[in-house]
């Protein structure tokens, strides 16, 4: 067993204030926190982050917001009220990172735009997280995610031949996501050098775009989109799942032309298949993928899934079997390294999935999901606000503390 140390995380010690909701800046402030952040999250008072309200599944909670916004306080205020703006300065005061995604243009008018709060802050890194970026005749439009994968062309080429399809995931909000977060370690590393902090900006359409590359090239220099073709890959062949005797479903892929030789020696038992000029490229399998399938499906029709994956693994093919989401916690890959654990919620303890960036010899930060405003007071304190400013900033519907948790900071400490 891997021995656990003591050393701190890589962002310790760092502040982040975050004005976020839904998922693309959640998932990137949530990332900083498993790497030792400090991160402030400030929400609507009442009903919080809307993405709190997308669904009760997770015993009570939002699958969405369980996922993204553990180990993070929850600072309610009503950025329309008196004194609620001074604060969150107050705490950008101390902070090294800023990070937004709220509706175009409402960071700018409550002041706490990207250019005003870096003007008296020059250390400070803000991260930008919009739509489709902060120029442009797109610039004002809301965008969620279903909405980016339309633009950015996802849907013309995920599915199948009759019908589009979405991204079972929300992969717009997952990219932009993912480089806000690299985007801001890459300018505290800048700020280490020069001692300035700077602006990030990230689109979701930018981001999903980026994803698209393969699929961009393709059509740009055939004319034509990658075609859809369901859980097939649609330039490599074979590449995706086939049937066995007992309806079982093995995905298999064939990466090269060295490999396509052993599969056909080995799993379909018909080394003709590989001096067969309708088969013997990759761009000729593609081409002739509907004679490919039968061929493959007639063999491959009779054999049981264990039978089938004992040849794959001689001949040296790769291949998975498709697992249901609801049996994902318990695969092999997460269950033997110890890749699950739990955190705590206002709903009691839930499962959750070791972050990817860090391991059992150096354990992520893994807090409780907060309740909305759990740490309002606690943190307000911290930031220097008396109890005259505190009323300032919450306004005539503060709601007492929200129990022992929101003292869990009061000293001034970070995580």
């Amino acid at each position: 067993m891997t021995e656990r140390t003591s050393r701190p995380l890589p962002l310790t010690g760092l502040l982040v204030v975050t004005l976020e909701q839904a998922v693309a800046a959640p998932l990137a402030t949530r990332q900083l926190a498993d790497l030792g952040a400090r991160v402030i999250k400030i929400e609507r008072p009442g009903g919080g982050d809307f993405a709190r309200g997308y669904d009760e599944t997770a015993e009570g909670l939002s699958s969405h917001f369980v996922w993204l916004n553990r180990s993070k306080e929850s600072v309610a205020l009503d950025l329309k009220q008196p004194g609620a703006v001074t604060a969150v300065e107050q705490l950008l005061d101390r902070a090294d990172v800023f990070v937004q995604n709220l509706a175009p243009g409402a960071a700018e008018r409550l002041g706490l735009g990207s250019q005003s709060v870096r003007a008296t802050r020059p250390r400070l890194i803000t991260c930008d997280v919009s739509g489709y970026g902060t120029e442009g005749p797109y610039r004002d439009r809301k965008a969620y995610d279903l909405l980016v994968q339309a633009e950015a062309g996802l849907l013309s080429v995920t599915g199948t031949p009759d019908e589009p399809a979405k991204a079972g995931i929300p992969v717009a909000d997952i990219a932009a996501g993912s480089y806000a977060f690299s985007g801001i370690l890459a300018a505290l590393y800048e700020r280490e050098r020069t001692g300035q902090g700077s602006s990030v900006e990230v689109s979701l359409f930018d981001s999903l775009a980026e994803w698209m590359g393969f699929p961009f090239y393709y059509g740009t220099y055939s004319g034509a989109a990658p075609p859809r073709n369901g859980a097939a890959h649609a330039a490599i062949a074979p590449y995706g799942p086939f049937s066995t005797a007992h309806g079982e479903q093995i995905v298999l892929a064939v990466q090269n032309d060295r490999e396509w030789s052993r599969f056909c020696d080995v799993v379909l038992a018909d080394p003709s298949m590989t001096v067969d000029a309708r088969f013997a490229t990759n761009t000729c399998r593609v081409r002739n993928r509907a004679e490919l399938q039968e061929r493959i499906d007639r063999r491959i029709g009779r054999l049981t899934a264990g039978a089938l994956e004992d040849l794959l693994d001689r001949a040296g093919v790769a291949h998975a079997r498709i697992t249901e989401v609801t049996a994902l916690g318990r695969h092999p890959a997460l269950q033997s390294r110890s890749r699950l654990r739990e955190v705590g919620s206002p709903a009691g303890p839930l499962v959750a999935l070791e972050p990817p960036l860090t391991g059992a010899a150096r354990p992520a930060v893994m807090r409780p999901v907060p309740s909305v405003g759990e740490h309002t007071r606690s943190v307000l304190r911290w930031a220097g606000l008396d109890e005259a400013d505190i009323a300032a900033a919450l306004g005539p519907t503060a709601v007492p503390p929200a129990g022992p948790a929101a003292a869990s900071h009061a000293s001034g400490e970070g995580p």
